[in-house]
């Protein structure tokens, strides 16, 4: 697996997993139980992963729509 999108932004995250489900490209939130038990407060972001053999066709995707994405 391979991170496509790291960010303290629980909306982006959320807007991410909908287009690329859209696309049929499977993802997986990580982080998720660290960013909770931190409060919300955000200190350590949510990654979003997805398979290595999606990864190029999942940054079209977000790029497409306006997401910033670090390489």
């Amino acid at each position: 697996m391979k991170q496509l999108l790291r960010t303290n932004d629980i909306a982006s995250i959320a807007f991410a997993q909908a287009l690329l489900q859209g696309e049929g490209i499977d993802c997986f939130e990580m982080d998720v139980n660290m960013s909770i038990l931190e409060g919300s407060i955000g200190i350590f972001p949510r990654r979003l992963m997805v398979a290595n053999e999606d990864y190029e066709d999942a940054r079209i995707t977000l790029i497409d729509n306006g997401f910033s994405l670090e390489d």
